[in-house]
């Protein structure tokens, strides 16, 4: 009776030996902030730092130290503490209750919820600015403006301006390389941290939906991640160029674990369940392969042909802005023109469809300015995205981008764009306003209430 006593009395003694442990870990770390904060003389009355550091004008103005930012960063610390005490005595206690207390149990435990999130904690404390108080500036609000908002190591270290090597300019002409987020990812801040939230070399969560849902809300540019991308575990090699076109991928080539579909015959329009609303029929070849070539009985509806005879032999790359499978760039492709598809996955896997067909997709939403240089484009297509739900100061904004990109006699070719009747003039300014010069334009009705707007305008050189 003796002997089945032993191993549960080790195991005791075991962990109130981890306890006494933690329990010096938190005082040291306490100990080291105390230090610091002794260091830059907040238990000291000098006049100096008083001035330098606590006036009210700094505080209201936000030049200087953010106090505010501090304690919340520090009660956010110091809660996620103490609830990781409380996890570890619990969970102790009911190691003690139970007969088989494995070594490799407690050892998972101890790695996976003590040290892990303790040392992130002790992370967090470290890297609280303070103010220095021999009087140099303090970049925390000026050059990192963002960083107190943040307590996840991997956050803090991408925003973080990063400094040329041995002091030298760069060849942009600047002392230090500026990583930029999102104004609204301050917004989003849960989200952004469980994004952000991963081992250093390992492999990234499945998350490229969470990654969207931040992108769509404005948190964009997103921060790059130092973790390795998942991929299908059955990748298959993509069909040739020839077949690609006009083929349905192999289902092997998609993660399909975060749509409602599992393949690409389960996206037909015929089934209620698909997951997505958008570009219905999208993913059926048979219905793709007559866009743009055939003749159609709705004036609203140009063919490729006809536009590019427009100009012809001047249309060789463009931009293709709307929701899709990349049709219509793999008809331009016929055409020897080159057309860059943007796409995200709305419900189903549009950008991964665009690629596999062999064709380029943009991963890109409306809140983000272009990332192409200024008269560059040939020709902007717009189909199925901009229509009569569209903000009209949004809309402008996106047009002035559109003017800005697309080269001296580029083309910009409104496609089916659709909305209330009453609104049509209101639409109508917003295109005519650039006063490109008219080749086509085409007005139908689409219902009762509703008419299409289709224009092939082309852009004055403007020259001065």
């Amino acid at each position: 009776m003796g002997r089945s006593c032993l191993p549960r009395w080790r195991l005791g003694r075991l962990m109130t030996g981890l306890q006494v442990i933690l329990g010096l870990l938190v005082i040291t770390v306490s100990l080291s902030c105390l230090y610091r904060f002794h260091s830059a003389g907040y238990f000291l009355h000098n006049e100096d730092i008083c001035r330098n550091i606590y006036t009210i004008k700094q505080v209201k103005t936000n030049e200087g130290f953010d106090l505010k930012s501090l304690r919340d960063r520090v009660d956010e610390v110091l809660q996620k503490m103490d609830n990781l005490y409380d996890k570890f005595e619990k969970t102790v206690k009911e190691l003690e209750k139970s007969k088989d207390g494995s070594k490799k149990e407690m050892k998972k435990f101890l790695e996976d919820e003590v040290m892990k999130p303790f040392y992130h904690a002790h992370i967090g404390l470290r890297q609280i600015r303070l103010p220095n108080p021999q009087g140099i500036r303090n970049l925390t609000d000026k050059e990192e403006p963002l960083i107190n908002k943040f307590l996840t190591e991997e956050i803090r270290k991408y925003i973080t301006p990063k400094e040329n090597r041995v002091g030298k300019i760069n060849m942009f002409g600047t002392e230090r390389v500026y990583n930029t987020i999102g104004h609204a990812c301050v917004l989003m801040k849960m989200d952004l941290e469980k994004y952000m939230d991963y081992d250093v070399g390992a492999y990234c969560d499945d998350d490229w939906s969470l990654a969207q849902k931040l992108i769509v809300n404005g948190c964009d540019p997103l921060p790059r991640r130092r973790c390795l991308t998942r991929a299908s575990m059955t990748y298959q090699k993509p069909y040739p160029i020839n077949e690609s076109l006009w083929k349905l991928p192999d289902d092997r080539n998609v993660r399909w674990g975060n749509y409602q579909c599992r393949n690409f015959a389960c996206l037909s329009s015929k089934n209620p369940k698909r997951g997505y609303t958008q570009c219905t029929g999208c993913f059926e070849m048979e219905k793709e392969i007559g866009k743009w070539v055939t003749n159609s009985t709705v004036l609203a509806d140009f063919k490729i042909g006809d536009v590019l005879r427009v100009k012809p032999g001047e249309i060789r790359i463009g931009l293709d802005v709307g929701v899709g499978t990349g049709t219509f760039a793999a008809r331009m492709r016929e055409k020897n023109v080159t057309i860059v598809t943007t796409a995200l996955n709305l419900g189903a896997p549009f950008s991964e469809m665009i690629a596999l067909r062999g064709l380029i997709p943009l991963y890109i939403s409306l809140n983000q300015r272009l990332p192409f240089f200024d008269n560059t484009m040939d020709m902007i297509h717009t189909a199925g995205l901009m229509d009569g739900w569209i903000d009209l100061l949004l809309m402008d904004f996106m047009l002035y981008d559109w003017d800005r990109v697309l080269r001296p006699g580029g083309l910009l070719w409104i496609d089916r764009f659709f909305c209330n009747k009453k609104d049509l003039d209101d639409y109508m300014y917003m295109f005519l306003q650039f006063r490109y010069k008219k080749h086509k334009w085409a007005i139908s009705p689409k219902s009762k209430d509703e008419v299409y707007l289709s224009a092939l305008l082309e852009k004055p050189p403007r020259a001065i």
